[in-house]
């Protein structure tokens, strides 16, 4: 292959040399491949790296336009993407459709840049979500791996991956450092988690947890089913819904709430990463989550309000696990960092015997349930070997919620929170969690999130394996999910307040 690198990585940034050109080389995409009814170019070399650059411009203050600018000076300007002006299941399935095209045709180059595609998504972890849940929504034979700039508050995901947690520069040199490491970068498999959302419809008027202005900015993973759809159910209302990071409810949620609330009502206090999480801990002191377990109302402890039923294994029976009486939060965990990186479940040491935990795992098809009282018991997290409450590690999940002392509480996915309310009648509101599929990811060496097949660290694979039998007999209720329905966000939506 011709072309190579001849710049090198000092210090972490690129060295000044007339190599720059032939270094970028390794990433740019011609036109053609990617524009339909483009002119035929004379194509030299193959890139090693040819990647896709998806950009929330509205990101991170100016941050997000900033890195968009340099992009499109380094790359071909087709190959970057404004999030702002065109979504991404519109790109990539015109993308797809035009690579196809061109290999039927015997365009080798086509089928060789699709081989080795990658794709880079700046933004929150909102924004990173809603990219994995339309490659998800493609079910390519090989879907791109996916690398995470970090230009949200919280990055959880580019920070589990090795993508760090601070924002990233956005001169030429930081961005040229950034694409070296995606060239080095590792693949690694990630679960997806199906939700599924049921609740009566009362007699006197919509319960609807999705009220005009309590909409969650994370509606690219949750939205109604339509009353024709299959899994809608007569005198019920029904949503669904898919995550990759958490699913929390409580105390965590209710602070999220507030902050978004806060920020809708005043976006000019939140131009910077740091602003954003000083205000953050405001919030969380000023709702009395720093107060003594004992002077805490019992009303808001999970046990008031819902139950808890798992099934540990596909297939399995479902079983009720008691929540302890003082939780007031519980999350459920795909990846090891939440709330800005921290590992509510930590690093148990030894694998499951009678009844014990395992380490988590971002490819083994479970996931990790933990509590927490307060926000002192969160801040054992700062501790070296600190987490919460492990409660269980599950294959699906259920939440019966039923008439409390409360009449609403607060829930989340993957940092976008929203308002429910509870019954107020002998109904239940029901929340289901099960396992979804696989996609890929980038990782850099070294990261916290750890694969089954190899522990210590990220692996790399030829190609994905077909739906597994777990997978291809589950009921047509999770089979036929899809992000085609559900990844979109709504025009009416303003993606600069993506988390």
């Amino acid at each position: 292959m011709g072309s190579h690198i001849l710049g090198s990585i000092v210090g972490g940034k690129m060295a000044h040399s007339n190599s720059g050109e032939d270094f970028l080389k390794n990433f740019k995409i011609p036109k053609y491949v990617l524009v339909p009814k483009s002119e035929s170019e004379n194509v030299p070399d193959v890139p090693q790296c040819p990647v896709l650059v998806f950009i929330n411009s509205r990101s991170g203050g100016q941050l997000g336009g900033d890195l968009l600018v340099t992009y499109r000076s380094l790359l071909n300007e087709t190959q970057v993407f404004d999030l702002g002006e065109e979504t991404p299941d519109k790109v990539l399935s015109r993308v797809y459709a035009n690579l196809e095209k061109l290999k039927q045709n015997g365009d080798e180059f086509a089928t060789k840049i699709q081989e080795k595609l990658r794709i880079i998504v700046a933004g929150g972890d909102g924004t990173a979500g809603w990219l994995l849940g339309v490659v998800s929504d493609l079910k390519l034979s090989h879907s791109p791996p996916i690398a995470t700039v970090p230009l949200g508050t919280g990055n959880n995901l580019p920070f589990a991956f090795g993508w760090g947690k601070k924002n990233p520069g956005t001169d030429p040199q930081s961005v040229k450092s950034f694409l070296n490491e995606v060239k080095k970068a590792k693949e690694m498999k990630i679960d997806s988690w199906h939700l599924l959302m049921r609740m009566k419809t009362p007699k006197d008027g919509p319960l609807d947890p999705i009220a005009p202005l309590e909409l969650p900015h994370s509606l690219h993973a949750f939205g109604r089913v339509s009353d024709t759809n299959e899994l809608s159910v007569e005198g019920y209302h029904t949503f669904r819904g898919g995550f990759w990071n958490y699913f929390s409810m409580g105390m965590d949620a209710q602070v999220s709430y507030a902050f978004h609330t806060e920020r809708k009502l005043h976006p000019e206090k939140f131009k910077n990463q740091l602003s954003n999480q000083s205000t953050y801990a405001k919030i969380t002191r000023s709702q009395g989550w720093f107060s003594s377990s004992l002077s805490q109302s019992s009303s808001r402890n999970i046990n008031q309000f819902a139950k808890l039923l798992i099934m540990k294994i596909h297939g399995g029976q479902w079983e009720e696990l008691q929540i302890p009486p003082s939780i007031k939060s519980i999350v459920c965990l795909n990846l090891p960092s939440f709330s800005g990186g921290f590992n509510p479940w930590g690093m148990p040491s030894r694998r499951r015997h009678n009844g014990e935990f395992t380490p988590p795992y971002v490819d083994d098809g479970r996931i990790e349930v933990v509590g927490f009282r307060d926000a002192w018991h969160g801040l054992v997290l700062l501790a070296p070997k600190g987490h919460g409450t492990r409660l269980t590690q599950a294959h699906r999940i259920r939440f019966l919620f039923h008439k409390g002392a409360i009449d609403h509480t607060y829930m989340r996915i993957d940092g976008e929170p929203w308002k429910q309310p509870l019954p107020v009648d002998d109904e239940t509101v029901m929340v289901e969690i099960s396992h979804l599929r696989q996609v890929n990811i980038l990782a850099r060496h070294g990261c916290r999130s750890k694969s089954i097949n190899n522990p210590v660290s990220p692996t790399s694979h030829e190609a994905d394996e077909e739906d597994s039998d777990e997978e291809a007999h589950e009921s047509a209720e999770y089979r036929k999910f899809g992000a085609a329905d559900t990844f979109k966000l709504p025009e009416e939506i303003d993606i600069s307040q993506l988390s």
